[in-house]
């Protein structure tokens, strides 16, 4: 196999470091891949596009879902995230989750982080949609995911792992057979690296999280550009289900000018009992699931974009008043001091909320030891694509999946080291000509894309909104490519065009899987074909970038993927055993 040869314009390397991995990501699956492979032996780099503890890791609120309560099973786990996955998890993948999970989150309660206990000294279990048990580990109440990243952070630092930090990584490098053998990145600022590098190893992980800044309201910090899924294209690799974007339904409503990040309001204020009501008190979503307000993230949005619909608003209301300043204050100070920070006080009055991007279901499609179609190219948490969440994530199952599948790519690369096949791989040089192969986009096309994908991509799609975003994304290619071609010019290499380029390239890929899909399905919601298609569409669409940057597309036949890669050769290796304990787009045609 080998790349593509799509690469961004940017200045040639002026520094390079050695090693046997790099992990790209700083989160949940980022640190614990990185501190797996360290205590496995291998030399470890960790690149993260700011600081070590920035990820979008910090930000979960809720918890982390496992079966760890009494009278609670793996199966029943498994189940609930069939159901919430519509018909399109792949249930192995499922399977291997809820069933690593529970030991999974244990060997991260002894690397240090701290969950929230009972007076017994038990983990204080809670509910989220979608959940029929209270399985949701949580931390300093609604403050979760920054107790997991400050756990990690101190574990890798006590560690000694390099680390490069503020660094955006741009293209994969790989050998000339096509393996991979490193990235190239660039530096922000002063420090022991600044500039265009290159990190030489022969494992890549992929953990760049999410791509939430392709629409203009999201609860994902400003790094998440999908900067991993867009190397991946880049370099040939496969990406599948990027149409399954969940937007969470309670966020924070800030005004229908408000872009970039809003403040999340978790979805266990509803698990504790706060109601989802209109501007007259009307609990609506009574009736429409057998879980009310607690159905799964796809039920509730589009309950609410209904609402909103019916009486012309902008926003419907979280009301949890009932709950008591003491409450408040104890179980979800971090909302609590979110909305304040807002005008808005939920102890004494309801909290506007509406629908806003929040978690890409889809991304690199990988294996169940995180493999991705690029030899050496792993992948792992929000920026890969294992099967394990179908159409629509299960609420807290996504720190679970970055957990274990960041222990998976560890204990398999740790195992193609003892089998002889992590060699250090001599890169393939990379051209740098005057004039670029590929334009880059100005930074300020980066809302044009947001304001494109909001209206014709967002919670709600049709055929006609779908086809408008993208022939939009369509000219906004088209004027970089023409400008480059008539005369030699493009944006000035650098991390905001380098970003707002990302962007594009996911975004094309997004809309054509979504004009293709012409099913509601979980959070793929098309207007023009309400119901779900399990007869056609229960499949997944899988992308690939050629090198005349169309877009391959196929389906796959069932639920299940196929294969990655063939077997490694070599010696015979034993089976995996991830349980180990560690001490610590382009525009083109759409072919089908």
């Amino acid at each position: 196999m080998t790349t593509t040869g799509i690469r961004l314009h940017a200045p040639a390397p002026g520094w390079a470091i050695t090693a046997d991995v790099v992990v790209v990501g700083s989160g949940v699956a980022g640190l614990t891949a990185a501190l797996r492979c360290e205590a496995a032996g291998l030399d470890t780099v960790v690149v993260t596009k700011a600081r070590l503890d920035d990820g979008s890791t910090r930000w979960a609120q809720g918890g982390i879902a496992a079966a760890l309560g009494e009278g609670d099973t793996p199966e029943q786990h498994r189940d609930d995230t069939l159901v919430a996955g519509a018909g399109l998890c792949d249930e192995d993948a499922v399977r291997l989750l809820v069933t690593e999970g529970p030991d999974a989150v244990r060997r991260l309660i002894d690397t240090g982080a701290r969950f929230d206990e009972s007076s017994e000294g038990e983990l204080e279990l809670t509910r989220e949609g979608g959940h029929h048990r209270r399985r949701i580990a949580h931390a300093g109440g609604d403050a979760t995911g920054a107790e997991i990243s400050r756990a990690l952070v101190e574990a890798v630092r006590a560690r000694g792992l390099r680390t490069v930090e503020n660094a955006l990584v741009l293209d994969l490098l790989t050998d000339a057979d096509g393996r991979t053998a490193g990235v190239t990145l660039h530096v922000m600022g002063e420090g022991r690296h600044d500039g265009v590098g290159a990190v030489h190893a022969p494992a890549v992980v992929l953990a760049t999280g999410g791509m939430g800044q392709v629409f203009s309201a999201t609860t994902n910090p400003s790094v998440s550009t999908g900067d991993g899924v867009a190397l991946a294209l880049r370099a040939g690799a496969e990406v599948s289900d990027l149409e399954f974007v969940q937007f969470h339904p309670t966020v924070l409503f800030l005004g229908p000018e408000a872009e970039g990040q809003q403040p999340l309001v978790s979805e266990a204020v509803r698990g504790e009992g706060a109601h989802l009501v209109d501007a007259d008190g009307v609990r609506f979503m009574t009736g429409q699931h057998e879980l009310g307000e607690l159905a799964p993230r796809d039920i509730v949005a589009k309950g609410i974009m209904r609402r909103m619909r019916e009486q012309g608003t902008e926003h419907m209301y979280l009301d949890a008043r009932h709950f008591g300043a003491q409450m408040w204050e104890q179980r979800f100070p971090t909302i609590l001091a979110a909305c304040r920070a807002h005008g808005i006080d939920p102890v004494t009055e309801p909290v506007p909320v509406a629908p806003a991007a929040h978690y890409a279901s889809g991304g690199v499609r990988t294996d169940d030891h995180g493999r991705t179609t690029v030899p050496g190219l792993y992948a792992c948490g929000e920026v890969a694509c294992t099967g394990v969440h179908g159409a629509n994530r299960l609420a807290s199952n996504s720190l679970l999946e970055g957990l274990v599948y960041a222990e998976r790519i560890a204990a398999d690369i740790a195992e193609v080291r003892d089998a002889g096949g992590l060699p250090a791989r001599a890169a393939q040089p990379v051209a740098h000509p005057e004039q670029p192969a590929h334009p880059l986009l100005a930074p300020e096309a980066r809302f044009a894309i947001q304001r494109i994908m909001t209206n014709g991509a967002g919670v709600l799609r049709s055929a006609a909104s779908l086809d408008a975003a993208a022939a939009a994304l369509d000219r906004l290619d088209t004027d970089a490519r023409d400008a480059l071609d008539e005369n030699g010019k493009t944006a000035e290499p650098g991390v905001d065009s380098w970003e707002t380029t990302n962007l594009l390239y996911v975004a094309r890929v997004l809309v054509a899987a979504a004009r293709l899909r012409e099913e509601t399905r979980g959070c793929h919601w098309r207007e023009d074909h309400a119901e779900r298609d399990d007869t056609d569409w229960r499949r997944h669409i899988v992308v690939r970038l050629n090198t005349d940057r169309a877009l391959a597309v196929h389906t796959t036949d069932t639920p299940h993927f196929p294969a990655t890669l063939p077997p490694v050769p070599g010696p015979a290796r034993p089976a995996a055993d991830p349980h180990t304990p560690a001490p610590v787009p382009s525009p083109g045609a759409v072919t089908k």
